[in-house]
């Protein structure tokens, strides 16, 4: 009997029987069942803990917990959250004129909102939890934390975007590199914003043979794969394995909002762009209203984190309206490829059944 072409080293490493990565996307998507359900079916799960408070997220590991058995992981932004409001009297009148529309009260003159720096209390949880598999976004984990995954056991995964980042991710002792590639939805990972504001944008297959040729760990690709075809692709370009996360925010445990879900299944693939004006940081999403009017406003936003906390009172409004025209609808290039309310172990099946028959030997 031959070997199964999805088995990858990847696999052996992560205790996971099928290469498929579910990324571990923040603000509330990731929910328990749907970590649980990607790794139930063999794949790996990953919470989206960024934004979480430390008991809040060891809440949902015990939850994931109670629901499989199996390996999943627990993603974190690593960057410093040192808030810059120095032009704040400059952005905020341009936030309170569309909040005026949800009816935001404005927050011109009154006093900037602080953002908290949860990164150690949220990682020591993670220790405590025994969460498996750590992975992260903007680089990788300090040496004082990584120093410690290791002491501990786990594996540590890196979101990396060009071969020189990987560099940097593996000489600070990653497991696993997340190769994400410039179609992927959501945040950049690149490490240095200031030097690249909009994030390094290489397509991801052209990134993925260029980071795995000179990788001496497992590469991941991340954007634009959708479904076995991209699996099967990132495989043949090198990689072990593949991350998706837009495939799976219409998932029927996905916790994306329904004003979102909708937004994305009704939308094309040239519908996406990149932003700075949600969190100060690079990500790309659908374009919309909030897009269109802030960035003709002609005014740079607030670095990452205060940008996020200045945008923070629009965006749960948009929600507690379903107004999806100021959510920030992180997609990925490949939205035709959604479906609408699937569940979550049936998409992986579906994926792994397609990239197995176009990797199996004698496939037309």
């Amino acid at each position: 009997m031959s070997q199964d072409p999805l088995y990858t080293p990847l696999c052996r490493l992560l205790g996971i029987e099928l290469p498929i990565v579910q990324a571990g996307m923040a603000g509330g998507p990731t929910t328990p069942e749907l970590v649980a359900a990607v790794s139930e079916a063999g794949g790996l799960g990953t919470l989206g803990a960024a934004y979480m408070e430390p008991e809040a997220i060891r809440e949902a590991v015990r939850a994931i917990r109670r629901l499989t058995a199996k390996p999943f992981g627990v993603n974190l932004f690593v960057v410093a959250m040192r808030d810059d409001y120095s032009r704040y009297a400059e952005v905020q009148p341009v936030l309170d004129r569309l909040g005026a529309e949800l009816g935001v009260p404005p927050r011109a003159g009154l006093e900037p909102m602080p953002t908290p720096d949860r990164l150690e209390r949220q990682f020591a949880v993670l220790l405590e939890e025994d969460v498996p598999v750590i992975s992260t976004a903007f680089g990788p984990l300090p040496e004082p934390f990584g120093r410690a995954a290791r002491d501990a056991g786990r594996l540590v995964a890196t979101m990396v975007t060009t071969v020189e980042e990987a560099r940097l991710a593996e000489a600070a002792g990653c497991d696993v590199l997340i190769a994400q590639g410039g179609d992927a939805g959501g945040h950049r990972g690149t490490f240095d914003v200031e030097r690249r504001p909009y994030g390094a944008l290489v397509g991801t297959f052209s990134l993925v043979p260029q980071i795995a040729d000179r990788a001496n760990v497992p590469v991941v690709a991340a954007g634009g794969v959708m479904d076995g075809r991209g699996l099967a692709a990132a495989l043949l370009l090198g990689a072990q394995g593949a991350q998706l996360g837009t495939r799976f925010l219409t998932a029927a445990e996905s916790g994306a909002h329904r004003a979102y879900k909708e937004a994305l299944l009704a939308s094309a693939e040239d519908d996406t762009v990149v932003t700075r004006w949600f969190s100060g940081r690079p990500a790309r999403s659908l374009r919309n209203r909030f897009i269109e009017e802030t960035e003709r406003a002609g005014v740079e936003p607030l670095p990452f984190p205060s940008q996020n906390s200045a945008t923070g009172p629009l965006r749960q409004a948009a929600a507690r309206q379903g107004d999806a025209g100021y959510m920030s609808l992180w997609c990925g290039q490949a939205p035709r490829l959604l479906t609408r309310e699937t569940p979550a172990a049936q998409i992986v099946r579906e994926i792994a059944e397609q990239a197995r028959r176009l990797l199996a030997p004698g496939t037309p």
